[in-house]
């Protein structure tokens, strides 16, 4: 137990630490969680032996849950209204378009039963939410022509699809008596009937019921995630269907402390695309990567070039699609941690194959991600689809929690230079409004005319600050032991890269130069570049 704790804190701090290197080198984040994971797997520097499938299946699903579920709830339909339509239909259609065309050419090419290159197929015949988002976000790609809400809203819904055929052609694969018909009545009617209960219910619970511990709506919210994939999968439906259906109703709708929510199922998700694409690292052997290196290179080359490509150029074609967005979308199909867990299904229930289905799915995947994934910012520039005045986090609906309005307030003192003036005199930015005036017991709705008064309490309104990946703002409270009280700001060294930008002491808030003094409980605010 303690010799697991200690390799997940390890490898959760190294993962983090090494993001803003990836970033440097171009290549998706994820890659590096996979490659330290083969680092300590068997063939690895640690040679750590690990083989547990079932493990695997638990975990990975059990994250996939919550990546579904986040995926939906951070999809803005409001922004992705215009694409709709071609999203569901390439999330259904094009998943089976896709596969059918990957199956025949490896039935074809490779040779492998029928039923066998329709199952690789379908493994990998979904596009990786993670994977996308991730890339999307973190490469900020503005792109025209609501081709990030098309990329986000397919990703995100259209493993359901590919894991009910993997379902499906496992269970033909191992000779169990199913009913085609019924099983794809079951997953796709519980799927889409308790996706909606969960998400509507809770909507209406969380903006009805009272709860009594800190951040119980949060909880309760996890807990709906969790039986909005478990009920319909009790039942034979599509679990995944389910919960992403569900986060994108609750992700859409009113409900209180959404910021919370966000900001949890933000670290749960990271935490989670961490855990199991490290874990995948782990679980695969590399020197038994050699025997399906070809097949997965040809599979993989023909997908991304040819199988793809034809399904989405045939389905946006009926949408009079761009021939830009028609190739970004071509590029951006990933393949990501959707694929390998149903590759694992598979594997679990001893599926006959040729080739050892996890490596081979592994294999694909890794292809994906690193060069499909490392290309898709200038694919995207070569197509000129790249749209400066757009902002691709207008597209997640936790953008509004990212450029929420702060407030700030004035305190006006006697000789306060507001007192005596109208609003419409004073002279102040554009972007901030003086939405509510305190005067004594008095609240007040300020207009133009409205005269300012010694002990007025000004209450202005402002676009929260919102560049976080550049730059961090922190508070120190000036205490009495406090090495930096007494002394001038010039006297001050601050660590590089540092700058103190504001004091606020008491009621007052002084912009800091050379000269000033810290006083005994100043708090200082100190910008962090």
């Amino acid at each position: 137990m303690n010799e697991f704790l200690l390799l997940t804190g390890t490898v959760i701090i190294i993962c983090i630490l090494t993001g803003r290197f990836t970033d440097k080198l171009g290549v998706p984040s994820l890659l590096a969680f996979i490659a330290l994971g083969m680092c300590f797997g068997v063939d690895g520097i640690f040679k750590i032996p690990f083989d547990d499938y079932q493990t695997s299946e638990i975990i990975c699903s059990t994250s996939l849950i919550f990546i579904m579920f986040y995926g939906g709830f951070g999809t803005n339909i409001k922004e992705a209204r215009p694409v709709i339509a071609r999203a569901v239909v390439l999330s259904t259609a094009g998943v089976v378009l896709t596969a059918a065309i990957v199956g025949i050419f490896v039935h074809a090419v490779l040779g492998l039963p029928l039923l066998e290159s329709l199952l690789v197929a379908s493994v990998v015949g979904s596009t990786d939410a993670a994977s996308v988002f991730s890339i999307l976000r973190s490469k900020n790609l503005n792109l025209k022509e609501n081709t990030a809400s098309l990329l986000e809203m397919e990703s995100g819904s259209n493993d359901p699809i590919s894991y009910m055929l993997t379902v499906i052609l496992t269970a033909l694969l191992t000779g169990a008596s199913i009913s085609v018909p019924l099983m794809l009545f079951q997953q796709l009617f519980f799927g889409l009937l308790f996706g909606v209960l969960f998400g509507k219910g809770a909507v209406l619970a969380l903006n009805r019921s009272r709860f009594d511990i800190a951040q119980g709506k949060t909880i309760f919210v996890f807990a709906v995630a969790i039986l909005a994939y478990v009920v319909p999968v009790l039942l034979g439906g599509n679990g995944y269907l389910s919960v992403y259906l569900c986060g994108i109703i609750l992700g859409n709708s009113f409900i209180p402390h959404k910021r919370e929510m966000v900001l949890f199922f933000d670290v749960l998700t990271e935490v989670a695309q961490m855990m199991i694409f490290f874990l995948l690292g782990l679980l695969v052997t590399p020197s038994q990567l050699g025997e399906v290196l070809f097949p997965s290179a040809v599979i993989m080359v023909f997908l991304t070039i040819i199988g793809r490509p034809l399904a989405v150029t045939a389905l946006l074609g009926g949408f009079k699609a761009s021939w830009g967005q028609i190739g970004t979308v071509s590029w951006a199909g990933l393949r990501g941690v959707a694929s390998i867990v149903f590759a694992i299904y598979a594997v679990l229930r001893q599926v006959p194959m040729k080739y050892n289905l996890f490596n081979l799915v592994f294999c694909i995947v890794l292809l994906s991600i690193s060069i499909q994934g490392t290309l898709l910012p200038w694919i995207s520039r070569r197509l000129k689809m790249i749209d400066e005045k757009a902002d691709v986090r207008r597209t997640f609906t936790d953008y509004q929690e990212e450029s929420s309005i702060s407030f700030v307030k004035f305190h006006l003192n006697s000789g306060h230079p507001f007192v005596g003036k109208n609003l419409k005199e004073l002279i102040l930015p554009p972007q901030l409004l003086v939405v509510l005036i305190i005067r004594g017991k008095d609240l007040m709705v300020p207009n133009g005319d409205t005269e300012l008064e010694s002990g007025d309490l000004l209450i202005a309104a402002a676009e929260e600050f919102e560049d976080r990946r550049n730059m961090t703002l922190h508070e120190i409270t000036v205490d009495k032991n406090y090495k930096w009280r007494g002394k001038h700001l010039y006297e001050i060294t601050v660590p590089k890269g540092t700058l103190i930008v504001m004091i606020h002491r008491g009621a007052e808030t002084i912009i800091p130069a050379g000269s000033t003094e810290v006083c005994e409980g100043d708090v200082l605010v100190l910008a962090k570049f």
